[in-house]
């Protein structure tokens, strides 16, 4: 089970909080995903079986080609930004280092 201080400690670099008891409700959820995890790896070999990377196979499915259009300058793009830097809209930090 992932402990409460560790769940405490990845909410705080992700910067939010939540009271005591949604703290054990996650525990609990968890646990759930943990298990489902453990019950997936005693499937026997799976390792054979190519992950799946897309929800369809794209054989019978035809994408539209990419096609060059309208593009907005970099003043127009900058035109309603508050904050810029060297030709770039600059954003709050929301991660720790």
């Amino acid at each position: 089970m992932i402990e409460k201080e560790k769940l405490k400690e990845y909410a705080h670099k992700l910067m939010f909080d939540m009271k005591d008891e949604e703290y054990e409700t996650l525990q609990k959820e968890f646990d759930v995903i943990l298990k489902q995890m453990e019950a997936i790896d005693k499937i026997p070999n799976l390792h054979e079986v190519s992950p799946m990377t897309f929800p369809f196979l794209l054989d019978d499915r035809s994408l539209r080609e990419d096609e060059v259009g309208d593009y907005l300058t970099v003043g127009e793009v900058l035109s309603n930004a508050k904050h810029q830097v060297n030709d770039q809209v600059k954003v709050p930090k929301v991660v720790e280092e």
